[in-house]
């Protein structure tokens, strides 16, 4: 069951109700009797721990077995080292006025 946060239009109050989803709106203020409005909410978020919540671990047998194949097949890239390479100097202007 969800919670609702309601505002009332005369006094300001605002609260949380827990209401099913089918129950139908608040309309009384609980602190002074007048109209209340059911405000709209981001909601809550969803955490998921544990295995079987990722895509990974709904895989087919033969798409791991091919991710595999394709890991053991790439090789990493090794840097060439190229030792006539020297720095660029920077050119320094002084003014002597």
């Amino acid at each position: 069951m969800p919670t609702y946060d309601y505002k009332c239009d005369s006094c300001g109050y605002r609260f949380e109700e827990f209401q099913s989803m089918t129950a139908k709106p608040l309309s009384i203020c609980p602190k002074c009797g007048k109209q209340v409005h059911r405000l709209i909410s981001a909601g809550n978020g969803f955490l998921f721990k544990g295995s079987g919540f990722y895509i990974t671990d709904y895989r087919s047998e033969s798409y791991k077995k091919g991710m595999a194949q394709e890991s053991k097949s790439t090789k990493p890239e090794t840097k060439s080292k190229s030792s006539n390479v020297k720095p660029a100097k920077s050119a320094t202007v002084s003014n002597m006025a």
